[in-house]
């Protein structure tokens, strides 16, 4: 199949993802589409959905979620540098990252995290109080 980026046809949306490299394989990019993690213009999408230039991507990606405008179509997965020039992250959606990931990041210190695993006799107390609650 030829490069898609050159013939300015539309293309499906798991593949641009996955060129895009957003997901690592294109069924990891299907299961979030299908997941509503990934929606176009603010509603959900099939996997076979077309995208073209200019259209508005909310990708959502563990705690992250970027809302990115497709400038390129390819249906080829290149290097990271190439991969970023089909598509532009808003200014709003860097921004929100950065906000919450440091907010994340300054809750991280108040949880408090046991120094050890838990003995035998601590795991069978666990188990205990968790099926006596059912």
């Amino acid at each position: 199949m030829a490069d898609a980026k050159h013939t300015g046809e539309k293309l499906r949306l798991d593949k641009w993802l996955w060129a895009a490299r957003f997901f690592k394989t294109r069924s990891l990019a299907k299961a979030a589409i299908e997941g509503g993690k990934v929606q176009l213009a603010g509603q959900r999408v099939k996997v076979s959905r077309e995208i073209a230039a200019g259209d508005i991507l909310h990708i959502r990606q563990g705690w992250d979620q970027r809302v990115v405008v497709v400038r390129a179509l390819s249906d080829q997965r290149r290097g990271a540098a190439e991969a970023q020039l089909l598509y532009e992250e808003t200014e709003a959606s860097v921004a929100r990252r950065e906000e919450e990931s440091a907010a994340r990041k300054a809750a991280g210190g108040m949880i408090d995290r046991p120094a050890t695993r838990p003995s035998k006799k601590q795991r069978r107390q666990i188990h205990r109080f968790k099926d006596s609650s059912t």
